[in-house]
């Protein structure tokens, strides 16, 4: 199976400035805020009070609420964080002409899923480290073997080693290019980690957070959304292959038309 990069990056941003786009974009961008808020206020409730008075001044968006409160409140937000993306994934695997509205299939078996997106994105992400670990390239061809995994769990409703061993094939023979948007995603999470320490350095913790909170929501949408058009070439090219039409032929072995 071959993947069009160019056509999947191109589709993906026509889905992301759709309307169900737009509001998959404002979803993402107030998950992002409170994750961030979230761990900023359980390290300020967390650390002791001397040290909690030098932390508040880098901080940024912090709550006044106590640490414990702050924690249990992140790892909900992680949580629904792996509901969105399911959300997501299934919106955006849509066809075109259906990405002015969410799908019918949307709450279908959430919880369910959501628990497998859960479980498999921490099977995914400990691969990738390990991978990582012994040397570069393994780490960022598991990356791009798993890439399709959520949508697997979320659009095919399948279990999670289902769902990975769907992902590895449907990546099979196209992961250099998948391998692209892994990079992608890496060296964007190297401009933001340059970008955050030096705003913070500079007294401005709050323009920080608000920075890397807009731009994480700004690149990742869309970078979703070419994943997802990058799955349907897949998914389909599959299928053609798997299922050719077969034209009724005559005794002498001519195509008839229908």
């Amino acid at each position: 199976m071959a993947l069009q990069l160019s056509h999947a990056i191109s589709d993906g941003i026509r889905r992301t400035v759709s309307r169900t786009g737009g509001i998959l974009f404002l979803g993402f961008l107030a998950i992002q805020f409170g994750l961030q808020i979230s761990a900023n206020s359980a390290v300020l409730g967390l650390i002791p009070p001397q040290a909690a008075e030098q932390f508040s001044q880098a901080a940024g968006i912090t709550l006044p609420i106590p640490g414990s409160v702050s924690v249990v409140l992140f790892v909900s937000l992680m949580i629904l964080s792996a509901t969105y993306f399911v959300i997501l994934s299934r919106t955006f695997a849509q066809s075109p002409s259906e990405m002015s509205r969410f799908p019918a299939s949307l709450s279908q078996q959430l919880g369910q899923t959501t628990i497998f997106a859960l479980v498999g994105g921490l099977i995914i992400t400990v691969s990738i480290m390990f991978g990582t670990v012994l040397l570069i390239f393994p780490g960022l061809f598991l990356a791009a073997s798993f890439l399709f995994f959520i949508f697997a769990v979320a659009v095919e409703e399948r279990g999670i080693i289902s769902s990975l061993k769907r992902s590895w094939d449907l990546a099979r023979g196209s992961r250099l290019k998948l391998g692209i948007l892994v990079v992608m995603s890496a060296i964007f999470g190297g401009v933001i980690g340059t970008i955050t320490p030096l705003l913070t350095l500079a007294g401005l913790p709050i323009v920080a957070d608000v920075v890397t909170v807009v731009l994480t929501a700004a690149f990742f949408v869309p970078y979703y959304a070419t994943i997802a058009s990058a799955y349907l070439q897949l998914r389909d090219q599959e299928d053609d292959q798997n299922h050719p039409e077969q034209n009724p032929v005559d005794v002498s072995q001519t195509p008839k038309s229908i």
